[in-house]
């Protein structure tokens, strides 16, 4: 969906004007029928036909010649003489807010609040505003690009026209009152000017804004994300940097799960080398991962064939980068073309539950699945095409059951519109540090069940979803501390390439440092609960806000203290599923400097 829902009701400004226009139909009908009754008993001041029309449309004018003289006059005249004038007020009030149209709207994008800000021309930035639009959001538009008075009539949201990264034109947007801005211009280093205007303008307030920042290189993305992680600390802003395929490749396994059929293994492919491999790559298996139970590992790995001339080196490199990939699936590499595979025992669609075809040209992509029938053929497969250009066409696939305008060969064959699903701002929001903070929180239940603690036996002991917000608070405050542990350890995230010299640096830097990191952990911890009036009792009381645990270092129990420990160990893997990994730099901070990072 790119546009407003269909159907949705009309606004009350468009029933208004239907009603004038008939008011001013009647006027209109009733003053001719007066005027013609009137030419039939003074006969001498209606001289003829075009005299009655005459008459008639001065009615609308305030004032005619006709009334200079004294009544009676026929009742529908009568009438007609004070609706007409009404119509004429409203007709004038309708212009006079049409011409004043930008302006009415640039004041109530000025005083807006508790709305989303989308910067951008681009396709994407439309997209997304009209799809926060669609989902009940308030918006406004920062764009370069005049506004026409029929588009701002179709998209019904406020816009602003003007430099993005001014911070004048953001604040013309509302931008210190709302919740979310987006910066989605194609031009990477504006998104980022569009950050820093955004971070100057709403710094001091309680409940910053949160700010998502484009970015189209996704290797790009993930180094920024690194620098992000590791600076976290020093800003109160809830900044990220994503890119459209990671949000895309998200929402497919959300909106198409894959089969799981008990008693076989179920199989993937991916054919080609497009920019959507390596998410979508990643994504499978974390969406399989989740599918896990006792804690542990999926019941059957995922069986993954990527076939592409470099498919050898795409899988080294995403395996170094994402260590569970191994784990989780069984991965084979084919270095082969892609047109190359049809026709192979070893590549019969009846032997996939899902193929991907992501060729670096969308168009040849899609030919490939339009014209070969020998991929259809597979009792359980599906093929799914990531498209950029061709959201037209895959509406045409797939509208619903009174729309569709081609066939999807019996369900087989998906166009998966990149872009679109891209502008899901609810997977937007989350961002590297709620995955972060939820991952944290999955690694805690894990723990818990092996200690013999089962779900639901203490408020934190439930899936993330049902997780209260108090929790997932401290959960992402959890995350955003990590800054200042990478200060005291000496170390800094980065882009993993699997390096185990940096990786066995990073670890003997924890392990120097456990005790101390686990003792700042814990007293984060107790700042953050006594901040929202939690204090010690016993047992813990939800209703009360009493915790054990609210207690200094030396006097919580052994197993209390390891629980630190653990969450301080765990670091590196937390950072490795994300794609990062510590690198050490240099010795730790030493001791007398840490009492003045804790003060600040």
């Amino acid at each position: 969906m790119t546009h407003p829902v269909p159907g949705a009701a009309r606004p009350a400004a468009w029933w208004l004007r239907v009603v004038f226009a008939a008011i001013g139909l009647f006027a209109l009908i009733l003053g001719y029928i007066g005027l013609d009754r009137l030419s039939e008993v003074r006969p001498e001041a209606i001289g003829d036909r075009y005299d009655i029309l005459y008459y008639d449309l001065q009615l609308f004018l305030l004032s005619a010649e006709l009334f200079e003289n004294p009544g009676p006059y026929p009742w529908q005249l009568q009438v007609a003489r004070f609706v007409a004038p009404l119509f004429t007020l409203a007709a004038v009030a309708e212009a006079g807010r049409l011409l004043l149209a930008a302006e009415i709207r640039r004041q109530r994008a000025r005083r807006a609040s508790g709305h989303a800000v989308v910067c951008g021309d681009s396709q994407y930035a439309h997209m997304l505003a009209d799809r926060l639009y669609a989902d009940g959001e308030r918006v406004v538009v920062v764009r370069s690009e005049p506004f026409g008075p029929l588009e701002y009539r179709r998209r019904r949201y406020l816009g602003v026209v003007g430099d993005a990264t001014s911070a004048e034109v953001l604040r013309g947007a509302g931008l210190p009152k709302a919740h979310t801005i987006y910066a989605c211009t194609d031009d990477d280093d504006r998104n980022h000017a569009i950050a820093n205007t955004a971070n100057r303008l709403i710094q001091d307030r309680r409940h910053p804004s949160r700010v998502y920042v484009q970015v189209h290189d996704p290797e790009m993305c993930l180094s920024l994300q690194a620098r992000r992680l590791g600076a976290a600390g020093s800003s109160r802003l809830r900044l990220d940097y994503f890119h459209v395929d990671d949000i895309a490749a998200r929402a497919l396994h959300r909106h198409h799960p894959l089969p799981s059929v008990p008693g076989r293994r179920t199989k993937v492919l991916i054919a080609g080398g497009g920019s959507f491999r390596r998410a979508l790559l990643v994504e499978t298996a974390r969406h399989w991962r989740a599918g896990r139970t006792d804690g542990g590992r999926p019941s059957r790995p995922l069986q993954v064939d990527l076939v592409a001339p470099d498919a050898s080196t795409e899988l080294a490199l995403a395996a170094s980068r994402y260590p569970f990939l191994g784990r989780v699936c069984r991965l084979a590499a084919y270095d082969r073309d892609v047109d190359e595979l049809i026709g192979l025992d070893q590549f019969g669609a009846g032997g996939y539950d899902r193929i991907y075809i992501c060729a670096p040209d969308e168009i040849s992509g899609l030919r490939m699945a339009l014209d070969t029938p020998a991929l259809w053929r597979g009792p359980q497969s599906s093929i799914f095409v990531p498209v950029y250009r061709q959201a037209a066409l895959a509406a045409a696939f797939h509208g619903d059951s009174r729309h569709d305008l081609l066939d999807e060969v019996h369900g087989k064959l998906r166009l998966y519109p990149v872009l679109t699903h891209a502008c899901e701002a609810r997977l937007i929001a989350e961002d590297l540090t709620e995955r972060l903070a939820q991952q944290i929180h999955d690694r805690y239940l894990h723990a818990q069940q092996r200690a013999g603690v089962g779900l639901g036996d203490a408020p934190a002991m439930v899936p993330w979803s049902r997780l209260p917000e108090s929790l997932r608070r401290a959960n992402r405050s959890h995350v955003q501390d990590i800054a200042a542990k990478l200060l005291r350890l000496g170390c800094v995230v980065a882009p993993r390439h699997g390096s185990a010299g940096d990786a066995s640096a990073a670890g003997r830097a924890i392990d120097d440092r456990i005790d101390q990191l686990a003792r700042l952990e814990h007293e984060r911890w107790c700042r953050e609960r006594r901040g929202e009036g939690w204090t010690y009792g016993r047992p813990r009381d939800e209703v009360r806000r009493r915790h054990p645990a609210l207690r200094p270092w030396d006097e919580l129990t052994p197993a209390v203290q390891e629980q630190n420990r653990e969450e301080i160990r765990a670091l590196p893997d937390v950072l490795s599923d994300s794609g990062f990994e510590l690198i050490r730099l240099g010795p730790a901070v030493p001791a007398q400097r840490e009492g003045v990072a804790d003060g600040a």
